[in-house]
C-alpha cells in the first residue's frame, strides 16, 4: 500500500518515529490491526524492514513506526521527510492475546526502543482499563536522552489508571526517578505474580535477565509474554529466515508466551 509521511519525530540520536497515512482513502478507512501486529515499511530503491505498529488501533489518523538506525534500510527511513512516499505491508503477525488477560493485573516492562510494542498494547489496555484489575509500567533506558517517547512520560506518570515507574542505568543530573538496571528495579518493585500477566520487550540481554527476575518472583511462564518482530524478514513465511524449531516468527509470532519460547531451541 502506498503511503505518505505525515511527520518525523526524533526520539533519540539513533531513533526516529515515522507517522504515515495510507494514500487510498477507502483502504485507510477500512484498515484495522491488533496490538502487537507489525508492518513492513518500504523505502523505494532501498528495501523494506519490519517494525511494530506502535499506535493503538483506535488511532485512525496515521500509523506509527519507531525505527532505530542500524543498516541501509533504516538509514533510508531516517532520511525520510514529511510528504515523502513509502510502502506499507500490514498488518502481519500474531497480536498480543489481551482478551485472555481480562480481570488480571498487567505489568508492562519496556527497555529503550523495546517500548515501541509495549506502547501499543499498553495504550490499548488503558483505553479499556475497566477490563483489568491493575495496569503497571516499568520503563527504563541507559539515560534520559536516549529514552523514546519522552514527551509522553509526564502523562503516563500522572494517569490515575497507570502505576508508572521510570528508571535509567546510571545517575543523571535532574533525574528524579529510579536509577538501576530494569531487572534490579523490578526486584525492588517486587510485583506479585498472583493473577498477574507480565509483558516485556527490550534488548536481548535485558529480556534474558528480566525473565530470570520474573522466575525468581514466581511468575508462571504462561503469564509472561514478549515479542520477537526483530527476527522477521519477509513477514509472510516464504523466505524461511525467521524459522526456528519448526516455528516461523512471522506466522507463529511475533508475540510469544515464555511457555512457548521454552519449547523452542535456546538460541532465542
Amino acid at each position: 500500500m502506498e503511503a505518505t509521511v505525515l511527520e518525523v519525530i526524533t526520539e533519540a540520536p539513533n531513533i526516529k518515529t515515522i507517522r504515515v497515512t495510507l494514500d487510498d482513502p477507502e483502504i485507510a478507512k477500512n484498515f484495522t490491526f491488533e496490538p502487537g501486529q507489525v508492518g513492513q515499511l518500504s523505502v523505494f530503491g532501498a528495501g523494506e524492514s519490519t517494525f511494530v505498529i506502535n499506535t493503538p488501533p483506535s488511532q485512525k489518523d496515521y500509523l506509527q513506526f519507531s525505527v532505530m538506525q542500524a543498516g541501509e534500510v533504516t538509514t533510508a527511513i531516517h532520511s525520510l521527510c514529511k510528504g515523502d512516499k513509502v510502502g506499507v505491508r500490514a498488518p502481519l503477525g500474531r497480536p498480543f492475546p489481551y482478551q485472555l488477560w481480562k480481570g488480571k493485573k498487567l505489568f508492562f516492562i519496556g527497555g529503550g526502543i523495546g517500548m515501541a510494542p509495549i506502547r501499543t498494547i499498553m495504550l490499548h489496555c488503558l483505553e479499556h482499563s475497566s477490563d483489568y484489575e491493575k495496569i503497571s509500567l516499568l520503563y527504563g533506558c541507559k539515560n534520559p536522552e536516549l529514552m523514546p517517547y519522552k514527551y509522553e512520560l509526564e502523562n503516563w506518570l500522572s494517569r490515575p489508571d497507570l502505576d508508572c515507574t521510570l528508571t535509567i542505568d546510571v545517575e543523571s543530573e535532574g533525574w528524579k526517578h529510579e536509577v538501576g538496571m530494569i531487572p534490579n528495579v523490578l526486584r525492588k518493585l517486587n510485583p506479585s505474580p498472583d493473577n498477574c500477566v507480565a509483558i516485556l520487550c527490550g534488548p536481548p540481554i535485558m529480556i534474558k535477565f528480566t525473565l530470570m527476575a520474573l522466575d525468581e518472583m514466581g511468575f508462571s511462564h504462561e503469564n509472561v509474554y514478549t515479542t520477537l518482530e526483530k527476527r522477521m524478514k519477509c513477514g509472510i513465511g516464504i523466505c524461511g529466515r525467521c524459522g526456528i524449531g519448526g516455528k516461523y516468527v512471522c506466522l507463529d509470532g511475533p508475540v510469544f508466551s515464555q511457555k512457548e519460547l521454552d519449547e523452542l531451541p535456546p538460541e532465542l
